[in-house]
């Protein structure tokens, strides 16, 4: 097949971009800098100009471009192709479908970066095969998507999915959001290199330096443990409100890899009272799925149009 769609993930510092078949096959794939410090209006120039020039080497390898996806991260309005609030790109209502629309002369999609990260793992990769996948990732924050029958559910103002600012240590650490307490303040990566800083007196430290050293650090199990038992009171409040089949777990944490899913599965278990439990798995897809939900979207979007 030579269509292809024209693929974006769109981060506070980089961009992944890709050539992607209908097929879910990457033909082809670049990395640029965002340029946030440039402002708003310099980004979204900057992204119209790398898919416009993804646009043009699809047709010089032969490929035909037939869509553009773009995943932001922030509050979303898919329905009207608006970045609403993006605080790390600067972005405060931007037309950013209608941008592209123009000067690529090709229908377009906007998405979150979560949620078409969601759906390419629930069609693609971990979740694959299950109606009802909770993709969670957990990086320097945390958030959720939600994906039903292979469709991320939004929310009624796009902003669904908000898992890390669910407050499961009242009056914990403070959160970026203003609350404290939240789970992404407990245990994002972020938050665990901060504990286990403050607790070794080691400034700089990181949740990379943590996992690393388990097994020759007891502060490092001790902050390790304290993550997980945190994260499962999270989790089982997801399960509770979603009651999916599996829980995908991505970002930079979830590169524990059993170190953190082992310990968690059971924590996970011990809360557990009526509800189903999930499989709880590791997402599949890596830093790919940001390109690959994006042009699952705007394939979504062309056929609906159609």
């Amino acid at each position: 097949m030579k269509d292809v769609v024209v693929a974006l993930d769109v981060g506070g510092t980089g961009m992944k971009c890709a050539l992607v078949g209908t097929d879910g096959v990457v033909r082809h794939s670049e990395r640029h800098p965002t340029l946030a410090e440039r402002g708003p209006e310099a980004v979204l120039d900057n992204i119209v100009d790398i898919a416009d020039g993804l646009a043009r080497t699809a047709k010089a390898e032969g490929l035909t471009p037939i869509a553009t996806g773009i995943a932001v991260p922030g509050v979303v309005d898919e329905a009207n192709g608006i970045a609403v609030w993006s605080s790390n790109i600067g972005f405060r209502d931007v037309p950013v479908r209608a941008r592209l629309e123009e000067r690529l002369g090709l229908p377009a999609a906007l998405g979150h970066d979560v949620r078409v990260g969601g759906i390419a793992e629930a069609r693609l990769g971990a979740g694959r095969g299950r109606g009802h996948v909770l993709f969670v990732a957990i990086g320097t924050g945390i958030a959720a998507a939600l994906v039903v029958d292979g469709t991320g559910y939004p929310g009624a103002h796009g902003a669904a999915g908000e898992l890390g600012h669910i407050v499961v240590r009242p009056g914990g650490n403070p959160c970026g959001c203003g609350q404290r307490g939240c789970l992404e303040a407990h245990t994002s990566a972020k938050a665990v290199g901060r504990r286990y800083a403050e607790l070794s007196g080691e400034p700089g430290a990181t949740a990379f330096d943590v996992v690393s050293r388990l097994e020759t650090d007891e502060l490092a199990r001790t902050v390790w443990l304290e993550t997980i038992d945190v994260l499962a009171d999270g989790l089982v409040i997801a399960q509770a409100l979603y009651d999916v089949d599996v829980l995908v777990l991505g970002g930079g944490l979830a590169e524990a890899g059993e170190a953190l899913l082992g310990p968690l599965r059971e924590a996970f278990a011990a809360r557990v009272t009526f509800h189903r439990t999930p499989e709880i798995v590791r997402a599949e897809l890596g830093d790919e799925a940001g390109c690959l939900g994006a042009a699952l979207l705007a394939l979504d979007h062309l056929q609906e149009s159609q």
